[in-house]
């Protein structure tokens, strides 16, 4: 039997998922004390049950993933046959090299944890890079929103009267590192892949958090429709400047397909204030006050991972 239990990160999401699969949310305590440590309890029976946390670790990133690891305790302290974590969001999966002498690699310090608690399998939504899967030595599943976001952008398209080919569309990526990610895009955008990627060069200053300088734009945009395609947005810098750079080069409108929305408070009002007509996201990571904003348009993924949680074996 499958349990669903949900943390304190994106409860919304986990209760669409719950809906989706018609069945209940099971009962769980989280309490967090005024020196912010956390305590879980799990409420029911949950003995020889395949049990699913939904955790998307992102902010407050380190109160996130206590509570994952912790409710994963809890669960395997009962005896739960199974606990697996849905991750909508991977905290922590961009700092997966060392940059500078001297630093860690915080990612692989989170799958270590993962890990050692007893998780049995973890899914997650377009992880920032697939070589990390290989670092797991537990199954792990990277899911995509793509299709979903695509889906949406091709209608959209349509109902501007936009041609969904790669004579009307340029498929962007806003640096280097993403190319791989924006080909499979814009395979899925248009169904094969013949088609040529515009790329955005930048330079990141790595001793200032979230600073990058875009320096160019390699690629024809002009009299095109640029779809600016990363799998996450914090500062918003890049994806600006990328926008920006599009725009004078000739494009005719830009909009923007970000899989999770890890905004910084003054995120919302920069993009708001570009030159991106729309911007498009899912509902990965909980939306907060200041990371609404006119142009975005977001995207529920319940129902998507309620189809991967019913494809779950008993013996999973």
């Amino acid at each position: 039997m499958i349990k669903l239990f949900s943390g304190t990160s994106n409860p919304k999401l986990a209760r669409e998922v719950a809906k989706a699969m018609n069945m209940e949310l099971a009962q769980a305590e989280v309490t967090t004390f005024d020196n912010s440590e956390v305590r879980v309890r799990i409420e029911e029976e949950v003995t020889h049950d395949t049990c699913v946390i939904i955790q998307t670790t992102a902010y407050p990133t380190n109160t996130m993933l206590m509570e994952l690891f912790l409710m994963a305790d809890a669960l395997r302290r009962q005896e739960a046959r199974r606990v697996i974590a849905m991750i909508p969001y991977f905290g922590y999966a961009r700092q997966d090299v060392q940059h500078r002498p001297g630093e860690c690699v915080s990612a692989n310090v989170i799958i270590k944890f993962i890990e050692a608690i007893g998780i049995h399998k973890v899914y997650t939504y377009n992880l920032h890079d697939e070589a990390t899967e290989g670092v797991f030595s537990i199954p792990f599943k990277n899911l995509s929103a793509f299709p979903l976001l695509a889906d949406k952008i091709h209608a959209y398209l349509d109902t501007k009267g936009v041609e969904v080919t790669p004579e009307h569309i340029a498929i962007v990526s806003p640096d280097q590192g993403g190319i791989e990610r924006a080909r499979k895009f814009g395979e899925v955008l248009f169904g094969h892949g013949s088609f040529d990627l515009v790329v955005t060069e930048k330079k990141r200053d790595l001793d200032k958090n979230h600073v990058s300088k875009a320096l160019s734009l390699y690629g024809d945009v002009k009299g095109k429709v640029a779809v600016i395609i990363d799998d996450v947005s914090t500062s918003g810098s890049t994806l600006v400047n990328s926008a920006q750079f599009a725009k004078e080069q000739g494009a005719t409108s830009v909009i923007a397909a970000i899989v999770h929305r890890d905004f910084a408070n003054d995120t919302a009002a920069k993009i708001q204030n570009s030159v991106i007509e729309t911007f498009f996201t899912t509902d990965s990571i909980a939306s907060r006050p200041e990371t609404e904003f006119e142009k975005l348009v977001e995207l529920g993924i319940a129902e998507d991972i309620a189809r991967v949680l019913k494809e779950i074996p008993n013996g999973d």
